[in-house]
């Protein structure tokens, strides 16, 4: 049956192929009932038949459309037709920030400019860090997953699968799903992917979006995971002068190897990022992060070193039950440890393990992520010393009185 013909429950009428990646195939398509354009996510037929995936995606799919937030993808509705399990969300009429970069480089023979490029990532972090808090983690965070309007709004879209099937085991292996360019170090590694993870990625959008090219790039999955283990990037004001040495240093402290090196959450590095905007075009001197930033940070230096036997060790375990196209973005880890970070009840968050304890500490982190002068503290000290000063007249008078001089 032609795709235009296609009817899902009798609702969703697919009307044409908007794009394709590994677990799913993405259609513009027209909501009979509401009668309004989404777009519905259709899961390769290779997924379907693993019931835990099927499990856990739901219950990701679910508590991705309880995300209301401006630069979120919304997610409409879920559902099923015979073996074909669908997502349905808003339509945003754009292209992916992917294309942006890869035809404003080939159009102007340069890469974007710095103050369009820091209003992107800020929107980016808006919506992830928003994801954040709700206690979810996006885990594929690329240019591919996000969204730009003509009018350079960002929709962060793909809450959900990506999750799904890095929890789900496929038999005896377990997949962590994503871009290999784009993971941090710790996925890289096989280790679960914490909110510190997606604001790594992010710096590597970044650095796309400031130099017009990746960080690292290499032949095979394994070297790139050493790369992205090992290697530090290459310095961002050598391949764009135009770049700012202090936006520079947040890039290089986003990508530390670390996750501890880092900024915790999208939402802290959100604030640094709207905070040297602001001073960069108020003009009022240099912008400096309260965290300490550097290229390579000292628990950088305390990282053993990944081995290239044990990368390949991770990478090249076979695939089990995947179609060819699946298994390119498939990359095999160690089983996922650690707390379950989604939320199956959005109204009892869960608290992240280790690097977060509570809500409270998220917000406490990202209330000292902006570097503001404490006037409090200022105005106290100088109340302080006038007070002092003015006891000088009456050490005077104290003297005289009693003989002194």
């Amino acid at each position: 049956m032609p795709e235009n013909e296609v009817i899902l429950n009798g609702r969703y009428k697919l009307l044409e192929r908007a794009g394709s990646g590994g677990m799913a195939t993405v259609y513009k398509a027209q909501d009979l009932m509401l009668r309004r354009l989404v777009a519905v996510k259709l899961l390769h037929e290779s997924l379907t038949d693993n019931e835990e995936f099927l499990q856990r995606f739901q219950r990701e799919a679910h508590a991705a459309a309880n995300l209301s937030h401006p630069n979120i993808v919304t997610v409409h509705d879920i559902g099923q037709d015979a073996h074909r399990h669908y997502i349905v969300m808003e339509f945003v009429s754009g292209r992916t920030l992917k294309s942006l970069i890869r035809e404003y480089v080939q159009r102007e023979g340069a890469p974007l400019p710095v103050a369009r490029s820091l209003e992107l990532a800020i929107q980016i972090c808006a919506g992830i860090g928003y994801a954040h808090r709700a206690g979810l983690v996006h885990c594929d965070v690329k240019p591919q997953n996000v969204l730009v309007t003509r009018d350079d709004r960002v929709k962060v879209a793909d809450f959900g699968i990506a999750r799904a099937m890095s929890q789900a085991s496929m038999h005896t292996a377990s997949l962590l799903w994503g871009t290999p360019h784009y993971f941090a170090p710790e996925q890289a590694a096989g280790e679960a992917a914490t909110p510190a993870s997606d604001v790594y990625a992010i710096g590597i959008i970044i650095f796309e979006m400031l130099s017009g090219q990746l960080p690292f790039e290499a032949d095979t999955l394994p070297a790139l995971a050493l790369m992205h283990l090992n290697e530090p990037p290459p310095l961002l004001t050598r391949l764009n002068p135009a770049v700012p040495v202090q936006l520079e240093q947040i890039i290089n402290k986003v990508l530390s190897k670390e996750p501890a090196g880092r900024y915790r959450t999208a939402g802290q590095l959100e604030r640094i990022l709207r905070s040297y905007n602001d001073s960069s075009r108020q003009d009022t001197g240099p912008f400096l992060p309260i965290h300490s930033v550097k290229p390579k940070t000292d628990l950088d230096s305390q990282r053993t070193p990944m081995t290239s036997e044990r990368v390949t060790e991770i990478f090249e375990r076979p695939l089990v039950h995947l179609s060819r196209e699946t298994q390119l973005e498939a990359l095999m880890s160690q089983p996922a440890t650690g707390q379950d970070l989604v939320l199956a009840n959005q109204d009892t968050p869960q608290p992240f393990p280790r690097y977060l304890n509570s809500s409270a500490t998220v917000r406490s982190l990202e209330g000292r992520a902006v570097g503001t002068t404490d006037w409090t503290a200022v105005a106290l000290g100088l109340i302080a010393v006038g007070a002092m000063l003015g006891l000088i007249p009456l050490w005077y008078f104290v003297a005289r009185a009693w003989g002194v001089w």
